[in-house]
């Protein structure tokens, strides 16, 4: 092989390793969506959204796309969502199923990160059951976790179901599921997050919501947005509401 056979080798093996590399990281990010879930396999969908979708247009969302709302209330022991209680307001307004949830963090008392939960989410027998975010991304140093991660979330969990009497919905990631729950919890039923293929859970396990892309776009709302779908029928979702 020449000197110029070799310099034009490794210029396209550079340019492939670089165009893969970047695809990979477009699919890991969502740029790039493999996830289209059927409305007739999934009749029911729905948006989670925080105070990072800015100021939404209610009015102009899709009632088909949008038939339910996850909306983020707190964080750990004092965080409250900016703008929860104006899109839980607005959401309900418009006669759209509401749940909202709270991002769990790892270095906070259990009871304390309920507590500010519930002293922020109205107590409603028509709203979704109440939600925990379980996820390493975003989170307190790996150094300031308590010891006993799994004890403090039980505590949060049933603090929060003795003052909603419903039992709490589980958001969360592969990474943490598969570390963390799927031994533990086992009765709280699964919100899953998976960008890429429609989820299967270890233990043969069922998923009640699954979130299927992260970079949504929907009239109304002028960020991405994440997209999600409940398991069941219409019938079974308004089931879950009662």
């Amino acid at each position: 092989m020449t000197k110029k056979q070799i310099l034009y080798t490794f210029i396209f093996l550079s340019i492939t390793l670089v165009g893969f590399m970047g695809l990979k990281y477009a699919y890991n990010s969502g740029y790039i969506r493999l996830n289209y879930p059927s409305s007739e396999q999934y009749p029911v969908h729905g948006i989670d959204i925080s105070h990072h979708q800015k100021i939404i247009d209610w009015e102009k969302l899709d009632k088909q796309k949008v038939q339910f709302a996850f909306i983020k209330a707190t964080e750990g022991g004092d965080f409250k969502d900016t703008r929860f209680v104006e899109n839980w307001r607005q959401a309900k307004e418009l006669d759209i199923a509401v749940g909202a949830y709270h991002f769990f963090t790892f270095c906070k008392d259990g009871e304390l990160q309920a507590l500010n939960f519930i002293g922020s989410v109205p107590k409603d027998s028509t709203n979704l059951p109440p939600i925990i975010d379980l996820e390493f991304s975003g989170n307190c140093s790996k150094e300031n976790y308590r010891d006993d991660i799994l004890h403090e979330i039980d505590l949060y969990i049933r603090t929060v179901e003795a003052h909603y009497e419903k039992k709490v919905i589980i958001y969360t990631t592969w990474e943490f599921y598969r570390r963390y729950l799927t031994q533990n919890f086992t009765n709280n039923p699964i919100w899953i997050r998976d960008i890429q293929n429609t989820p299967k859970l270890d233990n043969d396990r069922e998923w009640l919501f699954w979130q299927y892309t992260n970079r949504g776009e929907i009239e109304g709302i002028e960020t991405l947005v994440d997209l999600n779908v409940f398991s069941g029928t219409r019938s079974e979702f308004e089931q879950l509401m009662r």
